[in-house]
């Protein structure tokens, strides 16, 4: 009995490292693929020009699938599709906010942000799949982290529509998004690696928006460093 057990207990240890290393494998897939992709449109959008207008548009209506369809696709087919809408229509919103920075000192601050973005990431989620630590408690910080920056978003917009350009605490939410999205990617790596995430679109979807997330609040510190 006690050696049924064990063999038991043995595949369903070796079943679970499948799961995990199957949803690792697609999850950095398919949002290799999705930056890519990301970085096309965005690159689409600086050559036609786009409109800040329609840029925030994009962005609004990428938000909007994340929020209301990508919850019902997640577990089919037509959730890869969603994914790629979204990420297509955040790069179409990211190109003129690209193009400004690039208009106002050649590129260096787009460079930048991209290395530091790319060192954040790649250096979290290094640390948390080689020491694999359970960073679930994390889960609360997230949780709060994010309630509070849609209230300062919000707070920034309605100051900036009365006219008033709140710039101390433009460049504070900008410092603590990276922060947030820091511990995000702590969190949603170490997610997947202990079997609390499985749903490699959704675990997608998360890493993407704190890449995007980081590289944005980077670019708004460096731009304000730079003046």
């Amino acid at each position: 009995m006690h050696h049924i057990d064990t063999n038991t207990t043995s595949q369903g240890l070796a079943q679970h490292q499948a799961d995990v290393s199957r949803v690792l494998r697609n999850t950095y897939w398919l949002l290799s693929l999705t930056l890519a992709f990301s970085a096309l449109t965005a690159g689409l959008s600086m050559a036609i020009n786009l409109s800040y207008g329609i840029g925030l548009t994009c962005t609004l209506i990428a938000i909007a699938l994340v929020w209301f369809v990508l919850p019902r696709t997640a577990n089919s087919s037509a959730g890869i599709g969603v994914v790629f809408a979204f990420t297509g229509l955040i790069g179409l919103g990211l190109g003129p906010v690209i193009s400004y920075y690039l208009t106002m000192n050649g590129g260096g601050i787009v460079m930048q942000a991209l290395g530091g973005t790319a060192f954040v990431f790649l250096g979290l989620s290094g640390y948390a799949l080689t020491t694999r630590k359970d960073f679930s408690f994390l889960r609360g910080f997230v949780v709060m982290g994010l309630w509070l920056m849609i209230g300062c978003m919000a707070l920034l917009i309605g100051a900036s529509l009365f006219g008033y350009h709140l710039e101390a605490l433009s460049l504070a939410f900008s410092a603590g998004v990276i922060l947030l999205m820091s511990a995000l990617i702590l969190f949603q790596t170490s997610a997947i690696i202990h079997g609390g995430e499985r749903n490699y679109l959704l675990a997608t979807t998360s890493l993407y928006l704190s890449i995007i997330n980081i590289f944005q609040s980077l670019l708004h510190l460096l731009g304000a460093a730079d003046d």
